[in-house]
């Protein structure tokens, strides 16, 4: 079955799996199999004044919408294009006094639309709203707590002359919410900012090590000529090369967490028991929990009580990291690294987890060389983990090789920017902000790479001149997410 712009994928039952979606043709990695705008999305509760609420792109200047006085937007061109999903929403904002949750408001906006459109196949949908999975039945009774205070909620704020929809019906669609949510990010893809329906994407089985990525693209509309603007969309990307008939599947998870707690955690949040190739033969969980090898070969023992009093610092990182407590962080650090050093071995999630927010952290204090050398054994263990071409790979090499530039350290700088450059011009492709930033830098940093290799001594004076000179570029706050997560779920 393929529908307007989605030849070259197909619906079809998957074994065991229920639906799923297979190629038609050969694809490369870095091909756009797919590109998908979202039925309806929402910027996050805690996000509205700060975000577009049409590109979700984060500016520092918005526009607000003049009756409701809740959305924004970058420009008129936006308001404009955000209008008819606006429109409903914005009269019900005034009459209700006050803009609902997220989840309410997202509701809303697929029943404005199924108002207009009918509930059918929507165009360039291979699926329509009313047959997505709602997995309501399998929900816990926290779940059905929420799904039921959601439901009055919804009933408030929802208008008596809008078409009125029966009790089952409204909780089908906060089901489908539940589980079919897809995170959006930022331009730049560091901090999530809402979440979207996209049922296309829905249909694509889950994978840990899968052969496609997702990845969010907010649009241009910066162009004069609008025939050159581009919408927000999610586009499915190949990672690998991909046959004629080959399941097109993506990562609900993140990779980086031993087979069990991935199984656990997909049982959990999306109502699947996964039996992937990695999970079935526990493929990598070996480096995930290395010991060090060699004559002093910790004890079993030993390495329980490091994994636990890791487990312990994590947490308290977490409480200091919500505090800003900076420097409390890096200290915790700086003694679980001490403690695991000699017991862990160099791929272990545990010790690859400190490394990570170590070198984030410390970049942020400007303690530049200490962070580069957490950041770059940090790398050497993801590239031992992660699948080659994975997002959050590429991201963390682009954010490894910034922070060698700013240690000062041009070769291993550029080689890392080079490395994440490679990787995110498949996962993200060549127009992405996030790929263009990284080929100013990867240019920029062979300039000096050049200058560096001619004079080292001229290097290092021009360098510090110029630091002296321009406001050094600080990196971004530490965010106390881990990256964004694909589908939107309450943990």
């Amino acid at each position: 079955m393929t529908r307007g712009g989605m030849e070259s994928v197909e619906v079809f039952t998957s074994e065991g799996k229920g639906r799923g979606l297979k190629a038609q043709k050969e694809f490369l990695p870095g091909d756009v199999i797919f590109a998908e705008p979202a039925y309806a999305a929402v910027v996050f509760d805690s996000l509205p004044h700060v975000i577009c609420h049409t590109c979700f792109k984060r500016q520092e200047k918005l526009h607000r919408c003049g009756q409701c006085k809740f959305a924004y937007y970058c420009d008129r061109t936006c308001q404009r294009a955000a209008w008819l999903n606006h429109k409903n929403e914005c009269s019900a904002i005034k009459k209700h006094g006050k803009a609902p949750t997220e989840n309410i408001r997202l509701a809303a906006r697929i029943m404005w639309k199924i108002e207009r459109e009918g509930s059918g196949l929507a165009e360039g949908c291979l699926v329509s709203i009313d047959d997505l999975q709602n997995h309501v039945d399998s929900f816990s009774e926290e779940e059905k707590k929420e799904l039921r205070a959601d439901m009055e909620s919804f009933l408030e704020f929802w208008p008596p002359q809008s078409q009125q929809f029966g009790m089952q019906y409204i909780s089908h669609i906060f089901g489908v919410i539940s589980c079919n949510g897809f995170t959006l990010s930022d331009q730049r893809g560091l901090q999530a900012v809402g979440v979207g329906i996209f049922p296309n994407l829905c249909q694509a089985n889950h994978d840990c090590w899968p052969n496609c990525t997702v990845i969010f693209n907010n649009g241009n509309h910066e162009a004069v000529r609008s025939m050159f603007h581009t919408q927000m969309r999610i586009e499915l990307r190949a990672l690998s090369k991909i046959s004629p008939g080959d399941e097109l599947t993506v990562s609900y998870v993140d990779f980086l967490n031993v087979s069990e707690e991935r199984r656990k955690q997909l049982k959990k949040q999306y109502y699947f028991d996964c039996a992937c190739e990695h999970c079935k033969k526990h493929i990598k969980d070996d480096l995930m929990l290395a010991v060090k090898e060699g004559q002093s070969k910790p004890s079993a023992e030993t390495v329980k009580d490091v994994i636990q009093f890791s487990k312990d610092t994590l947490e308290k990182i977490n409480k200091a990291r919500m505090e800003g407590l900076y420097h409390e962080v890096v200290k915790l650090c700086r003694e679980c690294l001490k403690k695991q050093e000699p017991v862990l071995g160099d791929t272990n999630i545990y010790l690859l987890r400190i490394l990570s927010i170590a070198s984030e952290v410390l970049s942020y204090l400007q303690m530049f060389e200490e962070a580069a050398d957490y950041a770059k054994r940090m790398v050497d263990g993801y590239l031992k983990i992660y699948h080659p071409n994975n997002a959050q790979l590429g991201m963390a090499v682009m954010r490894a090789g910034v922070t060698h530039w700013h240690a000062g350290l041009i070769e291993a700088g550029h080689g890392l920017i080079c490395k994440a450059y490679a990787i995110l011009l498949i996962t993200h492709g060549p127009s992405h902000p996030i790929t263009k930033d990284l080929e100013v830098m990867r240019v920029q940093t062979e300039m000096e790479l050049r200058m560096f290799q001619q004079n080292e001594f001229m290097y290092y004076k021009m360098r510090e001149a110029a630091l002296k000179n321009q406001k050094i570029q600080v990196m971004p706050e530490p965010s106390n997410e881990t990256s964004p997560s694909l589908f939107h779920k309450k943990e």
